[in-house]
């Protein structure tokens, strides 16, 4: 189901030695680094290598959340059932309990058939192959009143100064504790040079916001412990993950990034364009 393996990870946190330890706590939004990275592209080899996690307290604190309409608050407690019912059914299976999980499988499906947003995202669908556009304006209306966040994919892509950034996120229901508001969020990221210099990445911000539009400011060096620079034509890619105390949410930012081709360049950023971070998925495809 993931692309992710989270098995045999170990958590450790590393930070400047300017900044006060603390400890990793899922009540904190971290920018959790881990896994893999590769390096694709002419005249490159691939390249792998684990790391452990690596937590970076964003600092500048949260931003205060809007008050959120009766419908918004009523999909939060769904999603949060829809997670916990996930998870059920995973320990169940885990433990050989088939029939259990059996029957958490068909609560599931009749939660699914049921839900307004998914059967708000196939209408909408529908409506935009069958060009009934007026129709698929109208879903999307409600979708946006119910839940802002599920109109955004859980893909996003975009390209700066020839720089393209693709990331695809997934829900790990093994690391989430639903019942303690703790969900687990995966990402990979593919940073592609598409120019005819070579660049590095120097620094990383992301903006993560959760499902009361509490939002959080994560900055630190490089990704997963380095710096890398990326030749024209190549590629280079990480896992890492996220954390929220709410079942959905979103991300975006970007990445601080200079030519290394010239002495003295100046620095500029790069667009990480906005994606989900939902319990429920959606049909995106990988990269």
């Amino acid at each position: 189901m993931h692309a992710f393996n989270l098995s045999s990870i170990n958590v450790s946190t590393e930070f400047n030695a300017t900044r006060r330890r603390r400890c990793l706590s899922y009540n904190n939004s971290l920018d959790l680094e881990y896994g893999r990275r590769r390096r694709v592209g002419r005249g490159c080899k691939d390249l792998t290598r684990t790391y452990g996690i690596v937590a970076c307290v964003g600092g500048g604190g949260g931003g205060g959340g809007e008050r959120l309409s009766s419908s918004a608050r009523s999909f939060l407690s769904r999603s949060q059932a829809y997670a916990l019912l996930k998870q059920q059914m995973e320990v169940a299976a885990k433990t050989e309990d088939y029939k259990e999980a059996a029957r958490i499988r068909d609560s599931l499906r009749s939660f699914e058939e049921e839900e307004p947003i998914f059967r708000l995202r196939r209408l909408m669908k529908e409506a935009v192959a069958e060009e009934r556009f007026e129709d698929a304006a109208r879903y999307r209306d409600k979708l946006k009143e119910i839940a802002p966040n599920s109109l955004l994919k859980c893909l996003s892509d975009a390209t700066t100064l020839g720089i393209r950034v693709q990331v695809r996120s997934v829900y790990i229901e093994d690391r989430s504790q639903p019942l303690k508001g703790q969900y687990f969020f995966a990402y990979r990221v593919r940073i592609t040079n598409n120019s005819e210099r070579p660049v590095q990445l120097l620094r990383r911000h992301w903006i993560i916001t959760d499902a009361n539009e509490k939002t959080e400011n994560v900055l630190g060096v490089g990704v997963i412990g380095e710096q890398p620079v990326i030749l024209p034509n190549t590629s280079f890619e990480y896992s890492s993950a996220c954390p929220l105390s709410t079942p959905s949410g979103r991300m975006e930012g970007d990445f601080e990034m200079k030519h290394v081709d010239r002495v003295g360049s100046q620095t500029f950023n790069v667009a990480i364009a906005p994606f989900s971070l939902s319990t429920m998925g959606d049909d995106s495809d990988s990269f």
